[in-house]
């Protein structure tokens, strides 16, 4: 559910700065919200979306 919404928001750009994102991807993956694939997969996104 956490990555549905992470990769709605971030495909529409609805994200603020890409640093704050990435802080938030990172507090998702270290509690278990999502995967490692899923980050790496978000990440990617964000980076294209900047």
């Amino acid at each position: 559910m956490t990555y549905t919404y992470c990769k709605k928001v971030i495909e529409n750009g609805k994200f603020g700065s890409v640093e704050e994102m990435t802080i938030k991807l990172d507090v998702f993956l270290l509690n278990n919200r999502i995967t490692q694939d899923q980050y790496n997969e978000l990440i990617e996104l964000l980076n294209a979306a900047a």
